[in-house]
Formats: structure tokens, C-alpha cells, sequence
């Protein structure tokens, strides 16, 4: 053997697996005077209102300049400047006890229905690419969205793929509905860049719209800071309590309810669940939607022996068998998960929601597989499709590499 050929060996024999080693920790990129980190959230009223959010260093103003989208480049021409909300923060963050920013948001009301717009958002003198949004039809129509589960590890340089065969598969989505535990870290400045970096531009034209995981809070379950200033989601939730104002929220979309539950506040904090099932209870029982989907993190059935959100379970599953919830989109338990529950429980009969849990990150669970799933699968990422009509919801899951790994339809 050459001595080549023993120092090659030797290299192979003492080398650290790609996948064990531990990634250096990203230097802190302050945000600079061109806007970063775009992101469309849906309103209450998704028809007629959409609102952005960006930051930009601190000290800048932020504006949107808005104009309906045409086929040709003149709708420059007609474009309204809109002031937006600034708040000018420094917080501390893992990486450094003082990051200084300039966090924008608006909601951009009056908009026409079933109509497309373009934007950008800047200082007035730094900008942004134009980007396009299209508004919800005012009456129940076809469409279909994403759901992507915890992406929380690794998130750019492995759960990007899930995301982005998503958007690949289903561009036309009309938003994506994120299932919590977006990051791994809450208070990680660097995890949240790669959260945002891992959508791209297509954040700024597909609306996201997140409920948070037990990884968007610290201890003593505060929500991070940068959540509030990251997201402008609806400001419909619980009355009374601030902590749920970001987290717990609804919106009607062309004939579907989607409701946002906090399961970290709904499991912890008695306060917390009292007044969100008290919220909900009427949120469900005058629906004048035809389908309802809700998203939570904890799931109601667990893939994991050793888990069980008994409160969760308590707390929601009275009201989704009595008012008839169609879906429900889990994520927590890294595996993924999809079964029929009824009124009396796991392998009983009767009708109920259909329940998923899904994981589109790489952080894999080696538990089991849950006797209420009817399809279930292990350390395998996974994005879900789901279009939805007037007569039927039609339910599809695909893995990271577009693999058709399982497949429903839920008819009314």
C-alpha cells in the first residue's frame, strides 16, 4: 500500500459522518437599509385586505407603494404610496444581547376581490423587487394550499427542499399554513434568517400563515419577540389576553374557515385555555363556511407512545365532534400521520375529522406509529397539497423527494 493510499484510509476511517457533524454557529448579517425577510400574512378578510412585513436596519421608515398588477409594465405608473408601521427595536437575541432593527408592517385594505397587485416595500429610496399577490374571490371558489409540519432543524440547508418541492408542486397555492416549531432556537436571529431564506421571494408572494410551536417560546413560555415583529396575522383572537393576540387567529378564504389554536398556551396555562376554547366555541358554531380546518402544533392523538396532550385532547375535541371540524393539521411528533377519529375515540365507529401530523424538517423520531392513524410513516419529510371545492377536499401528501406517499378525499 502507497503511503497515499494509507493516509486516504486513515481519512475515511477517523472522518465524522456529514450528518453528525455539528453545523458552526452563522454569524450575526445585521439587517442593512435594503429590505430583508418580506413576508405576506393573510387578514381577517383575505378578499379584501393582505398585509406585509419586512425589516430593514434601524432608523429607517418603511413604505409600500401598491398598484394593480397589469400585463405590461405601466402599472408603475399608478402606484399609491402607503406609510407603514415601524418599530424601531432592539432585543436581544442569541447571537448578540443588542440587535438593532427596523420592523415594517401594513395591511393593505380597500383591495378589489379575486384581483391581482403588485408591490414593494422600502424607505423611499431603498426598494424591493416588485412582487404580486392575488386577493381571495369574495364567494366560495376552488383553490388549494400547502401544509408544511415542524421544519424547526437544519431549516435551509435540508427542510428548504420539503418547502420548495412544495411551491414547486403546488405554485399556484393560494397560502401556506405552517404547522409550528419553525425554528429550532426561538430566540436564534441566524435560525429565523434561515427560515426566511428558505422561502425566498416566494414569502413575499405566497401568504404564510403559522401557528407557533413550543420552539417559538422560552422559558416560562414567553413568545418570542421577534414573532410579533416578524408576522401580521389577523388580530381576531381571544379577547382580553395579549399573549394569544399572534398566535390564535381565523380567516375565511372562497369557502373555508382556517382557525389558528396556541397549543403550547393551550396546553400550559389554564387562563390561556379557558379563554381560547371560550373564543372558539362561537368561531365554529356560526360558520357560514362550508369546510373548516383547523392547525395547532401539539397533536390530539400522538405518533409517540410517551406523549399524550391530554389537555389539548380535552380542551378541542368536544367542539371539533360537535360543530363538525373537517381537518385538523398537527405537527410536533417528527412522523407523519393521518386517520379518522370519531366522537367515541380511536377505532371506534363513526365519522369525525380527519387528523394529520407531518414533519417537513429532517429531525426524525424512531417512536411508534399510532393505533389511530390509518396511514402513518417514519423519518420521512413530507409536504401536503390540498385542494379544496365546493363538494370535496381533496388531501394529498408528498414526500421531500415527490414521492405520492398517501392520499384522501374528504366529501361533504
Amino acid at each position: 500500500m502507497t503511503l497515499r493510499s494509507t493516509l486516504l484510509l486513515g481519512a475515511l476511517l477517523f472522518a465524522v459522518p456529514i450528518a453528525a457533524q455539528e453545523a458552526p454557529e452563522p454569524p450575526l448579517a445585521p439587517p442593512t437599509v435594503a429590505p430583508e425577510r418580506i413576508v405576506l400574512n393573510l387578514a381577517a378578510d383575505p378578499a379584501h385586505a393582505m398585509a406585509v412585513t419586512w425589516r430593514s436596519a434601524a432608523g429607517l421608515p418603511g413604505m409600500v407603494e401598491l398598484a394593480q398588477a397589469g400585463d405590461g409594465p405601466d402599472f408603475v405608473k399608478t402606484a399609491a404610496r402607503l406609510p407603514a408601521r415601524t418599530d424601531d427595536a432592539t432585543i436581544a437575541v442569541r447571537e448578540t444581547p443588542a440587535l438593532h432593527a427596523a420592523y415594517h408592517s401594513l395591511t393593505m385594505t380597500g383591495l378589489k376581490p379575486d384581483t391581482t397587485y403588485a408591490y414593494r416595500v422600502g424607505d423611499g429610496t431603498h426598494w424591493s423587487e416588485w412582487l404580486q399577490f392575488h386577493t381571495a374571490a369574495a364567494t366560495a371558489r376552488p383553490f388549494r394550499f400547502l401544509y408544511v409540519g415542524d421544519m424547526q432543524n437544519q431549516i435551509l440547508s435540508e427542510a428548504s427542499r420539503t418547502l420548495r418541492m412544495g411551491l414547486r408542486m403546488a405554485g399556484d397555492a393560494a397560502f401556506v399554513v405552517n404547522g409550528g416549531d419553525l425554528v429550532n432556537r426561538h430566540d436564534s436571529d441566524a435560525e429565523w434568517g434561515e427560515w426566511f431564506a428558505a422561502g425566498g421571494y416566494a414569502y413575499g408572494q405566497t401568504p404564510q400563515m403559522p401557528t407557533p410551536g413550543n420552539h417559538e417560546y422560552g422559558h416560562g413560555l414567553v413568545l418570542n419577540l421577534q414573532w410579533q415583529r416578524q408576522f401580521t396575522l389577523p388580530a381576531n383572537g381571544p379577547a382580553g389576553l395579549a399573549r394569544l393576540s399572534d398566535t390564535c387567529w381565523s380567516t375565511d378564504y372562497q369557502g373555508m374557515r382556517l382557525i389558528s389554536i396556541d397549543a403550547p398556551q393551550l396546553e400550559g396555562v389554564p387562563e390561556s385555555r379557558e379563554a381560547i376554547v371560550k373564543w372558539l366555541e362561537p368561531l365554529l358554531a356560526r360558520n357560514p363556511n362550508r369546510w373548516t380546518v383547523m392547525v395547532l402544533h401539539f397533536p390530539l392523538y400522538s405518533l409517540e407512545p410517551q406523549r399524550d396532550n391530554v389537555q389539548v385532547r380535552h380542551a378541542l375535541k368536544p367542539l371539533i365532534d360537535k360543530y363538525k371540524v373537517d381537518l385538523v393539521l398537527q405537527g410536533h411528533d417528527h412522523g407523519y400521520g393521518r386517520g379518522m377519529v370519531g366522537p367515541d375515540g380511536p377505532g371506534k365507529p363513526g365519522k369525525g375529522a380527519t387528523y394529520i401530523v407531518a414533519v417537513a424538517g429532517p429531525k426524525m423520531y424512531d417512536g411508534g406509529i399510532g393505533t389511530w392513524a390509518r396511514k402513518s410513516a417514519t423519518k420521512t419529510q413530507t409536504y401536503q397539497v390540498i385542494d379544496v371545492s365546493d363538494h370535496e377536499m381533496v388531501y394529498r401528501a408528498y414526500t421531500a423527494a415527490g414521492r405520492l406517499l398517501d392520499e384522501t378525499i374528504l366529501r361533504k
